[in-house]
């Protein structure tokens, strides 16, 4: 496995990167995302389905979506 090492890094803030968010910076369609992180292909996140629902949720920090994709935002006060 390849060791990553970061001089500057960003301030994260464990800030939920929205999907559409993440879709837009790069370049992927927003079902494209949220399959890839149903399925475990994607790592910067996680699809979680709680209970008997149908639906996921989504939950794709700032660290994670940036070591991934190289993609940070400062979270908006």
């Amino acid at each position: 496995m390849e060791q990553k090492i970061y001089v500057e890094t960003p301030k994260f803030t464990g800030r939920n990167v929205p999907v559409i968010e993440i879709a837009k910076a790069i370049g992927k369609d927003a079902q494209y995302i949220r399959i890839g992180l149903q399925q475990g292909i994607l790592n910067f996140g996680y699809a979680m389905k709680m209970g008997g629902s149908r639906e996921y949720s989504y939950y794709c920090p700032d660290r994670k979506v940036w070591e991934e994709t190289g993609y940070f935002k400062e979270s908006e006060k």
